[in-house]
C-alpha cells in the first residue's frame, strides 16, 4: 500500500507525512535475494513441462511421432523437439547459458503452438495455444531478467 499518505497543510499546499509500514514483518519485496529465491523457482517451474515432456517422448517414441505426423510436421524431427525440450528445460533449470536457452524455448513454444494448437474449434486446442502463450511470456522475461544469483549463470 502507500508508504506515506498526502494531506492538504495551511494554505492548502500539499505536506507528505510518512504513515506507519503495512507490512511491518515482511521481507522487503526490492530484497534481491527474495528476487533471485523466486527466479530459481520460476526456472524450475517453467522448465518443469519441457523436461517431463521430453522424457515422454522417449517413452512414447511411436505414439509422439504419429502425432506429429497428423499435424504435417515430419516424424524425424522428434529427436530434435526431444533435446530441445529435455536439454533446453534441464538448462534453464540449473542456470545455464539462461537467455539464450529462454529465448530458443520462447521460438519453439511458439512454433509448437501454431504447428499443433491452432484448431480453435475445439476448446481444449483453444486453451493449450493459451497456455503456450503464457509459457512464452514466462521465458521472454526470463531472457530480460537473466537466471539470478541462484545459477549456473551468476551475472
Amino acid at each position: 500500500m502507500l508508504a506515506s499518505t498526502l494531506v492538504v497543510g495551511p494554505r492548502s499546499r500539499m505536506v507528505r507525512h510518512p504513515a506507519a509500514p503495512v507490512l511491518s514483518g515482511v521481507p522487503s519485496m526490492n530484497n534481491p535475494a527474495l528476487g533471485d529465491a523466486a527466479k530459481l523457482v520460476g526456472r524450475i517451474l517453467l522448465a518443469l513441462m519441457f523436461v517431463l515432456g521430453g522424457w515422454s517422448k522417449i517413452n512414447g517414441y511411436a505414439g509422439t511421432q504419429a502425432y506429429m505426423a497428423s499435424a504435417g510436421v515430419p516424424g524425424i524431427l522428434l529427436p530434435l523437439v526431444i533435446v530441445v525440450e529435455l536439454i533446453g528445460g534441464l538448462m534453464i533449470i540449473i542456470g545455464f547459458k539462461t537467455r539464450l536457452v529462454a529465448l530458443a524455448l520462447f521460438a519453439f513454444t511458439i512454433a509448437a503452438s501454431v504447428l499443433f494448437h491452432m484448431n480453435w474449434a475445439q476448446p481444449m486446442q483453444q486453451l493449450l495455444f493459451m497456455k503456450n502463450l503464457s509459457v512464452a511470456g514466462g521465458f521472454l522475461v526470463l531472457f530480460a531478467a537473466g537466471a539470478g544469483a541462484y545459477s549456473a549463470d551468476r551475472q
